[in-house]
């Protein structure tokens, strides 16, 4: 049951991240393009959490990468809200 949970919260940001760009494709908003890419590395992240927890669960600690990967589109999410925004 989890292996689904861990899933789908990956096809949601994967979602996300897809609905945020075709935004910014058809708005050119500064913005949208800075979220879609904070949610492609949220997706990426539950990619491997997934990857992490449920198929390799003792072989492989992956808990660093995603914590970088997490860091990293947050950050990018910041730097949007913060610099881009006028």
């Amino acid at each position: 049951m989890i292996e689904a949970i861990y899933a789908l919260c990956a096809a949601a940001s994967a979602l996300c991240a897809a609905l945020l760009f075709r935004g910014f494709r058809g708005s050119r908003t500064s913005l949208l393009f800075w979220s879609s890419l904070c949610f492609v590395g949220l997706a990426i992240n539950n990619i491997l959490l997934l990857i992490d927890l449920v198929f390799l669960p003792t072989t492989v600690d992956l808990s660093l990468p995603r914590t970088i990967v997490a860091l990293a589109s947050i950050s990018l999410l910041i730097y949007g809200l913060i610099w881009e925004v006028k």
